[in-house]
């Protein structure tokens, strides 16, 4: 990948031709972005890209729901180029979200797009391609955004917007790869932190690991249960299993729990 602090090239790559000329209007609108090129399919990306092994381009702004080759296909096969691209994942779905940075995106972008959302993952591409860095994962190595555990309230993005979720009101949170989904009694959120991360973080604020990808509140425990030698815990009604590495501290922070209220 090169290294410069010259403009951006970019392939935009969107089969709906709104959505392609909105990403052309706002690509065109930022000072750092130089050369653009538009493709309507991910064929017609695979052509452009290969016609010069795809050194040509610092980044591709790429949807995921296409004909044929889906974005997340095309990823795949942009990342065994001799220089990748960076990749931006443009959709309109949150669901996509663990897969595209397993494939090392830079950003993650949700239609309808903000123009100063959109800016921040421009402005993360430039940072990269003036570093002369590659791909990178979602976890970077450089130190990021603040961990939101440290706090009581949680920001979570949705949509473009950030909304703010106490930490009172987290049940118990699940690893999905570099990425936690965490569950309140009205419905979930995708955050880039690993679950790891979060057990550090709020283990003094009352969250224990009950499995390798589950992390709970020990204050929203409502049932242990024993059944054929396999613990789970009840907390409102989802019943989640609990690793047998992870049961015996589990037994002795409820016992506690339950000695301090006899007090």
């Amino acid at each position: 990948m090169r290294v410069t602090d010259g403009p951006l090239r970019v392939l935009a790559v969107d089969d709906e031709e709104p959505a392609l000329a909105e990403l052309l209007y706002l690509l065109g609108e930022d000072p750092r972005v130089g050369a653009v090129a538009p493709a309507s399919t991910a064929g017609e990306a695979l052509r452009r890209l290969n016609g010069d092994g795809g050194e040509g381009f610092d980044v591709v702004f790429l949807d995921i729901d296409m004909p044929g080759l889906s974005g997340l296909e095309l990823a795949r096969l942009l990342g065994a180029l001799p220089a990748p691209p960076l990749i931006v994942f443009v959709t309109a779905y949150e669901d996509f979200a663990v897969r595209a940075f397993d494939l090392k995106a830079v950003d993650y972008l949700l239609k309808p797009l903000r123009k100063e959302r959109f800016a921040e993952a421009v402005r993360r591409v430039a940072e990269l391609v003036r570093a002369g860095q590659g791909p990178r994962p979602a976890a970077p190595a450089a130190p990021g955004p603040p961990v939101p555990a440290l706090g009581d309230q949680v920001p979570v993005e949705l949509g473009g917007v950030t909304r703010f979720v106490p930490l009172a009101d987290i049940t118990y949170v699940e690893a999905q790869g570099d990425y936690a989904r965490l569950h309140t009694g009205r419905g979930s959120h995708l955050v880039r932190i690993p679950l790891s991360t979060l057990e550090e973080q709020w283990r003094s604020r009352g969250f224990v690991r009950i499995h390798r990808s589950r992390l709970v509140a020990l204050g929203r425990i409502e049932e242990l249960r024993v059944d054929g030698g396999n613990l789970t815990v009840r907390i409102g009604d989802r019943v989640l299993a609990v690793s047998r590495r992870n049961a015996r501290e589990l037994r002795d922070l409820l016992a506690g729990r339950a000695a301090g209220r006899v007090r």
